[in-house]
């Protein structure tokens, strides 16, 4: 069976897990504890009344599902919905989460997050450091300022990011959190199409549909 036909067969409320549960077994929580700013990745209007935050993995199968959903959730929301992208590489499970990250962040800091993000989403299965040096030049970008050395000063945010998901009881992903709540939800375009509506027409924005 091709690698297409199995992440076809997942359900959308599937998700990557760590197996260091022992470090994360506080008791899950359902609100967001870092609120979103100005060091987060935003997709979609800024002051839009409704923020999606996602906690992912660059190597995790059922991100890469959830990404077009999440696109296409913010294109059929004008100025409704904004998407934020936070770092949860499961490291002990997905070897290459950890540098996919870090070259994620170096793209950012060369105003090219998005455009790397959703490369490394459609290439997951090839994120080796000349990988990702090849995803940055096909941006434009210089390939050795993703990888190795350059790519280090980064680890911060990743880290930052990660520990604001481990607070917020995030234990796989892709695990969401909408306006600050946690989405117990099918990722799938209904079904947050359902889930951001009311939330939109709340703040006097019209119905997602």
């Amino acid at each position: 069976m091709s690698q297409r036909a199995k992440r076809q067969q997942r359900s959308p409320g599937d998700r990557c897990r760590s197996h260091y549960s022992a470090e994360m077994a506080l008791a899950p929580q359902s609100t967001l504890t870092m609120p979103v700013s100005g060091d987060d990745h935003v997709r979609g209007p800024v002051a839009a009344p409704v923020t999606v935050v996602e906690y992912g993995d660059y190597e995790c199968p059922y991100c890469a599902a959830a990404r077009p959903v999440l696109v296409a959730l913010i294109d059929h929301s004008p100025a409704q919905v904004r998407l934020v992208f936070r770092n949860f590489p499961l490291a002990d499970v997905h070897p290459f989460a950890l540098t996919a990250a870090l070259a994620a962040e170096a793209a950012a800091a060369l105003g090219a997050f998005w455009p790397m993000h959703d490369l490394l989403f459609s290439k997951q299965d090839r994120l080796r450091d000349k990988d990702l040096a090849r995803y940055a030049e096909l941006l434009g970008l210089p390939g050795d300022a993703v990888i190795r050395d350059a790519a280090q000063p980064y680890g911060d945010k990743i880290e930052a990011d990660f520990q604001s998901g481990v607070d917020s009881g995030v234990r796989g992903t892709p695990t969401l959190f909408i306006n600050g709540r946690r989405y117990a939800g099918r990722v799938d375009l209904p079904s947050l199409r359902a889930a951001v509506s009311p939330l939109a027409a709340r703040t006097g924005g019209s119905p997602v549909t």
